[in-house]
């Protein structure tokens, strides 16, 4: 305080420095709606409360910012030398995660195949779809580590830090998507390019890999590509009979019109004329006659004569046209009632046995693909017994020196990869010059000529080491 003339003491002028303020350190309190977002952006950019991330590029505090410049100290703010006006902004494009189908058309892998740029992000992990894994979140965990993985990658190809944020960006939005994590399948691939994200739930475990090339990694997506392979299961019973479409990665029922409710609705009439078989129809209208042959049947005669009209129905409406396998499943006695008054052609000799008229398509499926792996191995079994008989000629090579410019000129009719293996280098297809060196510019050579075989009308096999048709990597049979 200062005194006047008088001696007095005035207060000073304005308003104490503690006027309105709160105690404390003066540090601002998150709001609380705030909060969670705040601890996903710490998740994501730091190892633990002392460590940041090694994947966060970071510039030094002492940094000439006018480096390059001609700048003094005392220069005026003026635009041209305005640092704070001249800041790069990469150009933010907001970009969706999408899923592309389970089974993959030749068309659309090949659109992936050839999807090029300065780098292509591909990732594939084996996921769980029940058990413990889900509710420990633990694949969600795998892919932020490996989102973490690519940032460094990302970074080791200095590439601009906007532009990692931009591309990783629907990955981390996926991560806090639960339902997403809930809903996976055995396994899970991701493409990840400068404005393009796009993801798989693979029907098929794969192994876990993560690769940035020039182009996507697509050997692992063989196994889902659509196949021309599937067949019929038929659940019989004395009720209701169902039919069921199935492929190697699925199965859906298939609704029959005019298919009995059950046995009830096919009756047999032993009165003035025991040689017809009455329909009951259900709408009230009248009935519907099959001859039968004559006498007073018993039970087994009464299944028989409801699964022959079952038989007539579905062969005129679904399988006149048909050459696939009918796979029967039933109580056992019932089996071979259905077979002897079967009119199809191509019924499995083997069946599923029990009582399966009420399990569900997904358990059913699975016990149905079991019982007819022999089926969809049969292309393989074939194309393994080619290369066996034509081993001795020039007809079949296991030498990536050979099987690589076969299959970028149209050679190869049969091409046979070891799972997760590379053979890495540059062809030159104008020359015909193969350099199996890694180099700069070097990319896998075994995609490449899996890729090309498909593109050309040739069948690919992505098989395990034991399975291989020779020690190698890879082998083919030639077409000439």
């Amino acid at each position: 305080m200062g005194k006047d003339q008088s001696g007095g003491f005035h207060p000073p002028k304005g308003k104490p420095s503690v006027v309105n303020k709160e105690e404390g350190l003066g540090v601002s309190n998150a709001p609380a709606d705030k909060l969670e977002e705040f601890l996903e952006l710490d998740d994501q950019y730091v190892e633990d409360d002392l460590t940041l991330d090694p994947s966060i590029p970071i510039r030094h505090p002492n940094r000439n910012t006018s480096k390059g410049e001609n700048s003094f100290k005392g220069k005026e703010n003026k635009p041209e030398s305005d640092k704070t006006a001249d800041i790069a902004t990469a150009e933010t494009v907001d970009v969706e995660p999408e899923e592309l189908p389970q089974v993959l058309s030749k068309e659309l892998f090949i659109e992936l195949a050839n999807y090029t740029s300065s780098c292509c992000a591909t990732v594939y992990i084996p996921t769980h779809k029940a058990g413990a894994a889900i509710n420990e979140k633990k694949d969600a965990i795998v892919f932020k580590n490996t989102l973490q993985d690519l940032a460094k990658r990302f970074a080791e190809k200095e590439i601009p830090v906007a532009t990692i944020e931009q591309m990783l960006t629907p990955g981390y939005e996926l991560l806090k998507d639960d339902a997403f994590w809930a809903g996976m399948d055995n396994g899970l691939a991701v493409f990840i390019s400068e404005g393009y994200f796009k993801y798989i739930k693979m029907p098929v475990a794969p192994e876990s890999e993560v690769m940035c090339e020039k182009t996507f990694y697509v050997s692992p997506l063989i196994p889902i590509m659509a196949s021309k392979a599937y067949f019929y299961l038929l659940v019989i019973s004395k009720a209701k009979c169902k039919l069921f479409k199935a492929d190697a990665f699925g199965m859906q029922y298939v609704p029959v019109e005019d298919l009995p409710e059950d046995m009830m609705d096919v009756k047999r009439i032993s009165e003035k004329d025991a040689s017809t078989v009455r329909v009951a129809n259900s709408s009230g209208g009248g009935a519907n006659f099959h001859g039968m042959g004559g006498g007073n049947p018993d039970e087994k005669a009464n299944i028989a004569t409801y699964f022959e009209h079952v038989d007539d129905i579905l062969y005129k409406q679904i399988l006149n046209t048909e050459n696939v396998p009918l796979l029967l499943a039933g109580v056992e006695y019932l089996i071979p009632i259905y077979r002897s008054v079967c009119d199809y052609h191509n019924i499995c000799s083997e069946s599923l046995t029990g009582s399966h008229e009420h399990d569900e398509t997904h358990a059913l499926y699975e016990k149905a693909k079991e019982v007819m792996q022999p089926y969809f191995r049969q292309p393989l079994e074939k194309a393994l017994t080619i290369y066996a008989n034509q081993s001795a000629t020039e007809l079949t090579s296991s030498s990536a020196n050979e099987v690589i410019p076969g299959a970028y000129y149209g050679r190869v009719s049969h091409i046979f990869v070891q799972k997760a293996e590379h053979i890495w280098g540059t062809f030159d297809e104008a020359n015909n010059v193969l350099n199996l060196q890694e180099g700069q510019d070097s990319e896998d050579l075994l995609d490449q000529a899996l890729i090309k075989t498909i593109q050309t009308g040739g069948e690919v096999y992505v098989l395990d080491r034991e399975e291989m048709p020779a020690e190698s990597a890879i082998a083919a049979v030639f077409r000439y």
